[in-house]
């Protein structure tokens, strides 16, 4: 059977898409109140072109059939509480606890649609700030060694010989080196494979700075992984402050202060261990389900399915 052919019959006839109840209004919302649970996760996933939507989904399914609670267009959050507030308010109280970014419109919305319910900032986010702060630097030391190569090369050019560009003991150059450090910083020492290491020894011989960052971004990490109880992760990460004063590092001064503005929800994290990683899981496998279709044409039968699989 010709596969376009096959495509439209399911469409129109097999898949019960023209009965499905929220068709009319798929592409701005759709509600499973039914799939509510006591922990749930708020975040926002890219569709098509780059067009966000906010998607709340239940820990309890696990990312699989009974994951989605709602999909809402858009991450403004009046438009998001108005649909929400759409569930029943005795459903919207028994809510207790959900996992979020640090979005304000985020927040909001948790704390107007579920008022009972403990909010909690993803580690993975705040993780993931002190890795692009650490990666900053990394950057900005390779764009000095590009421009220091490039001017190596235009003197051995103007005078007709070698350039004499440095190598080091594993055979990178100063500009490989900082290249092909970018992996490894992202990861914890005990993970670095024997060329890693070599890489890194080199890495932070030459840029002392670079070694100082990156240990604070893994002492976060370590308070993270710890079983710790919310006061001894208070005391943790009050010595990690004080760190980070005393490096002087402009972007983990930031991190410091957005941690903060945010520190009650943060240190909710310590009480359940409750992440964002179902969420995250869960908007992998859409990104998954749209390649599959080499993109998104019709977005309410794409939703549509998105319903069968996982509503």
């Amino acid at each position: 059977m010709d596969g376009r052919k096959f495509q439209r019959q399911y469409k129109q006839s097999i898949s019960n898409f023209k009965k499905w109840k929220q068709k009319s209004h798929a592409e701005d919302w759709i509600l499973y109140p039914e799939n509510l649970s006591h922990q749930l996760s708020l975040d926002e996933v890219a569709l098509s072109d780059g067009e966000l939507y906010t998607v709340l989904t239940s820990k309890k399914a696990m990312g699989r059939k009974g994951s989605i609670v709602a999909i809402i267009k858009g991450t403004k959050s009046d438009t998001v509480i108005e649909y929400l507030l759409k569930i029943n308010k005795k459903l919207r109280l028994n809510v207790k606890g959900i996992t979020l970014d640090m979005a304000g419109s985020m927040k909001l919305i948790a704390k107007r649609c579920f008022p009972n319910a403990t909010q909690i900032i993803d580690r993975f986010h705040v993780q993931k700030l002190a890795i692009e702060a650490l990666q900053e630097l990394r950057i900005s030391h390779r764009w000095e060694a590009i421009e220091q190569e490039n001017n190596l090369l235009m003197e051995a050019k103007e005078k007709k010989n070698n350039p004499g560009i440095e190598t080091f003991e594993n055979g990178d150059t100063r500009k490989q080196l900082l290249a092909r450090s970018r992996y490894l910083l992202y990861k914890t020492r005990e993970k670095w494979t024997a060329s890693q290491n070599q890489r890194a020894e080199i890495l932070f011989s030459q840029y002392p700075d670079l070694e100082k960052a990156y240990n604070l971004s893994d002492g976060l990490r370590k308070i993270y992984n710890q079983n710790i109880q919310k006061s001894v992760a208070m005391l943790k990460l009050a010595h990690w402050f004080k760190e980070v004063e005393e490096s002087r590092f402009k972007a983990f001064s930031v991190l410091r202060k957005t941690i903060m503005n945010h520190y009650n929800e943060i240190l909710n994290y310590f009480e359940r261990r409750s992440t964002n990683a179902s969420a995250e899981s869960f908007n992998a496998k859409i990104k998954n389900f749209r390649l599959q279709l080499r993109g998104v044409r019709d977005k309410a039968f794409f939703l549509f399915r998105l319903s069968i699989l996982f509503a």
